[in-house]
C-alpha cells in the first residue's frame, strides 16, 4: 500500500475517496498579522484596531497620526495598503504583505497533486474565428447534429460546450460566438481552453474578428490549429489566409513556423477526420493531466435564470470530480448540484476533468466566467460564500485592484518585477505597429512589456474586453473612446492612457518602468456633443447645432474634434449658444450651437469632446 500526500492510502483496485482542495487549517492558526524580526507582516486589510495590537501602539495615537495626515478614521475602519505602510514607516517597522490562498479565493489555488495520482484528460478546444466563417457548421459536422438551424441569424448566441469522442479519446469543443458584440464570450471562452482552432474562411481571409481571436488566444498563452474553411467556395484561396496570418504572427508549419494547420469544407465534411488527428496530436504532445480523485474546480460557461428550473449554469469541470449532491461555491454564490446533464440533456451523477455539464441546484444565477468550486459541506460552503461576498464589498468601495501605470511605478519603487500587457490603438497602422515595436524593445530585467494587440481605429468595447480579459491598460495615440466605451472601461477597471505626441507617451511608459512618475498635468474630460446641423454664417464662420450626449460643454474650455473616432483638430471652443444667449455651460440631454475657435471644417456626425487639464498625483 501507498500512502498519498494526504496521508491517505492508495488502493489501484477500488476507486479513490475524493479529497478537499485544501489542507484544513486548525483554529487559531491564522496569523493574518504579526511582527515577525522588525518586519512587519500581513496577509489582508486590516482594521485600526488590528493593526494597533498587531504593531504595539495604542488605536489613539494611530487615529491621531492619520487625522493630522488629513484622513478621518474609525476604530473599525478599514485601512488600504498605503495606509498601513505609512504607519508602519512612522513606527518604525518595515512591513510586507504576503499573498495567502485559502477557500476565500480559491481562484488563485495552484494545485500540485503527485504525479501517480494524475490521469489522462480529453483536451478543451475552443473555436474562434470571424462571424460567418463556419465556426459553428464546424462543430455541426463533428458531433453530426444541427446547431446551426436553431441559431437566430445563425450566429452563436452562447457559449455551446460539447463532447466528441475520437479512435477511443473523448475532446471536449467549446463554440464561442464569432460577432463582435460577443467578444467578452470569447475572451471567457480563452481562458479555459487547452488549444484553440482558429477558423478562416478560405474565400474571406483574415477579418476583424479573426484578429481579436488571435489576440485572445495569444493572451490565454494557449496554441493555435489554423482550420481553413469553406474549400468547397470557387474563390478559395487558402494561400492568402495563411500569408495573411504571418502579419499576426502566426506562422504555420507550412512557412517554417510551429502553428498546424489544415483545410476543411465544414459544409461538406471534407478534412474533418485530419483536424480531428491534429487536435488529438497536439494534445498528445501538451500531456494533459488532472486528478480526478479530489472535489471538483472549474468555470461557469453561461448561466440563466430558467422559469421553470431556477438558476441554471453551464459547467467545465477542470480539475477533480463533480457529482451529484455536491455543495458548490461560485462566485459569491452557492448551491447543491441536484441534476447534471450533458449536451444531449443526459442525467449524469458524476462529471469527470474537462466534461462540461448542465446544472440546476444554485441559490442564484453566477456570472459567466466566475470559478467555482466543490466541498463536501453546506456549511463550508455557505460561510465561504459569505466571506466571497464581503470581501468583493471591500474590494469594490476600496477600488479597483487591476494593473495601472501608476501601480507599476510603485511596484518598480518596491523592487518587484512586473509583466506588463498593453493594447496600443493609434489612428493609423503603421504608427500603431512603431509603437508597438518601441514599446517592447523597453522591457528589461525588472519590466516585461507584452503588446497584445496593435491596430488602428478608434478605441472600442472589444479593446476594453481584451484588456480586461488580461490585465492590460490601453494606451490610445490620436484616438479616443467614445463615452459609451469609457464608462465600460471604468465599469471593468481598465485604465486608458491618451496621447498625440509619440515621444510623449514613450517618456511616460519609461519613466514609470523606472519608478519615477511624479505629480503631472492629465486631462479631465468634461463631456461631448454631437454636431447634428451645420450653419454657415458669413461674419461668424461655422456652426455646429449640437446635442450633448454626455458630461458638460463648458465655454473656452479646450476641446478636440473625432471624426470616426480619430482626433482630426485639437483647439478652443470659441462660442456656446442655447439658442440665442451666450451660456457658461450646457449639460447632458440638451442642444446647443457651438463654434471652434479658428478652425470651420466641421461636419455632421463629428464628436467635439471638451475637457481641461488638472494636476494629478
Amino acid at each position: 500500500m501507498k500512502k498519498n500526500n494526504y496521508g491517505q492510502k492508495k488502493n489501484n483496485n477500488k476507486p479513490q475517496q475524493r479529497v478537499s482542495n485544501f489542507q484544513p487549517r486548525q483554529k487559531g492558526k491564522e496569523d493574518f498579522a504579526k511582527v515577525n524580526g522588525g518586519v512587519f507582516v500581513y496577509s489582508r486589510p486590516l482594521t485600526v484596531a488590528e493593526l494597533s495590537a498587531a504593531i504595539n501602539v495604542p488605536t489613539p495615537a494611530i487615529i491621531k497620526f492619520l487625522f493630522l495626515q488629513g484622513k478621518a478614521v474609525t476604530i473599525n475602519q478599514l485601512l488600504d495598503d498605503e495606509t498601513i505602510g505609512t504607519i508602519c514607516l512612522e513606527y518604525d517597522y518595515d512591513f510586507k504583505k504576503e499573498k495567502v490562498v485559502d477557500e476565500t479565493n480559491f481562484e488563485e489555488l495552484e494545485i500540485n497533486d503527485d504525479p501517480s495520482f494524475l490521469k489522462e484528460r480529453p483536451a478543451v478546444v475552443t473555436v474562434m474565428g470571424h462571424v460567418d466563417h463556419g465556426k459553428t457548421t464546424l462543430i455541426d459536422a463533428i458531433r453530426n447534429s444541427h446547431i446551426v438551424d436553431t441559431e437566430a441569424g445563425g450566429i452563436s448566441q452562447n457559449i455551446g460546450a460539447y463532447q466528441k469522442e475520437v479512435q477511443g479519446k473523448k475532446i471536449t469543443f467549446i463554440d464561442t460566438p464569432g460577432h463582435a458584440a460577443f467578444t467578452a464570450m470569447r475572451a471567457r471562452g480563452a481562458s479555459v481552453t487547452d488549444i484553440v482552432v482558429l477558423v478562416v474562411a478560405a474565400d474571406d481571409g483574415v477579418m476583424p474578428q479573426t484578429i481579436e481571436a488571435i489576440d485572445h488566444a495569444k493572451a490565454a498563452g494557449v496554441p493555435i490549429i489554423v482550420a481553413v474553411n469553406k474549400m468547397d467556395k470557387p474563390g478559395a484561396n487558402p494561400r492568402k489566409v495563411l500569408e495573411g496570418l504571418l502579419a499576426h504572427e502566426v506562422v504555420v508549419e507550412e512557412y517554417g513556423g510551429d502553428t498546424m494547420s489544415v483545410e476543411i469544407s465544414a459544409k461538406n465534411n471534407q478534412g474533418i477526420d485530419d483536424l480531428l488527428e491534429l487536435i488529438l496530436l497536439k494534445a498528445e504532445m501538451l500531456e494533459l493531466k488532472a486528478n480526478p480523485d479530489r472535489y471538483a474546480i472549474g468555470t461557469v460557461l453561461e448561466a440563466n435564470l430558467d422559469k421553470g428550473e431556477g438558476p441554471k449554469a453551464t459547467l467545465l469541470v477542470q480539475n477533480g470530480t463533480l457529482n451529484v449532491g455536491d455543495y458548490v461555491v461560485v462566485g459569491e454564490t452557492y448551491g447543491k448540484i441536484r441534476r447534471m446533464t450533458n449536451e444531449y440533456r443526459a442525467v449524469l451523477k458524476t462529471a469527470a476533468p474537462s466534461t462540461p455539464v448542465s446544472v440546476i441546484g444554485l441559490s442564484a444565477v453566477p456570472s459567466a466566467g466566475d470559478r467555482f468550486m466543490a466541498f463536501p459541506e453546506e456549511h463550508q460552503a455557505k460561510e465561504i460564500a459569505e466571506k466571497r461576498a464581503l470581501a468583493k464589498q471591500a474590494k469594490t468601495r476600496s477600488g479597483t485592484s487591476a494593473l495601472s501605470l501608476n501601480d507599476l511605478n510603485n511596484l518598480v519603487n518596491a523592487g518587484k518585477i512586473k509583466d506588463i500587457n498593453i493594447i496600443v490603438k493609434a489612428d493609423s497602422d503603421g504608427t500603431a505597429q512603431a509603437l508597438k515595436a518601441n514599446l517592447e524593445k523597453m522591457s528589461d530585467d525588472k519590466v516585461k512589456v507584452h503588446v497584445l494587440s496593435a491596430s488602428a481605429g478608434a478605441i472600442s468595447d472589444n479593446d476594453v474586453m481584451l484588456a480586461s480579459a488580461s490585465g492590460a491598460f490601453i494606451y490610445g495615440f490620436n484616438v479616443r473612446p467614445d463615452a459609451r466605451v469609457r464608462q465600460k472601461a471604468e465599469e471593468e477597471h481598465v485604465e486608458i492612457r491618451l496621447h498625440k505626441i509619440i515621444y510623449e507617451l514613450l517618456d511616460e511608459m519609461e519613466a514609470a518602468m523606472k519608478g519615477m512618475i511624479t505629480a503631472e498635468k492629465v486631462e479631465q474630460v468634461l463631456g461631448q456633443a454631437e454636431i447634428r446641423h451645420i450653419y454657415k454664417i458669413s461674419k461668424v464662420g461655422t456652426i455646429g447645432g449640437s446635442y450633448v450626449t454626455s458630461g458638460v460643454m463648458k465655454a473656452g474650455c479646450l476641446i478636440r474634434l473625432l471624426r470616426n473616432g480619430v482626433v482630426i483638430y485639437e483647439g478652443k471652443l470659441g462660442s456656446l449658444k442655447r439658442f440665442k444667449d451666450d451660456a457658461k455651460e450646457v449639460k447632458e440631454g440638451y442642444e446647443c450651437g457651438l463654434t471652434i475657435d479658428g478652425y470651420n471644417d466641421i461636419k455632421e456626425g463629428d464628436i467635439v469632446e471638451g475637457y481641461e487639464m488638472v494636476e494629478k498625483q
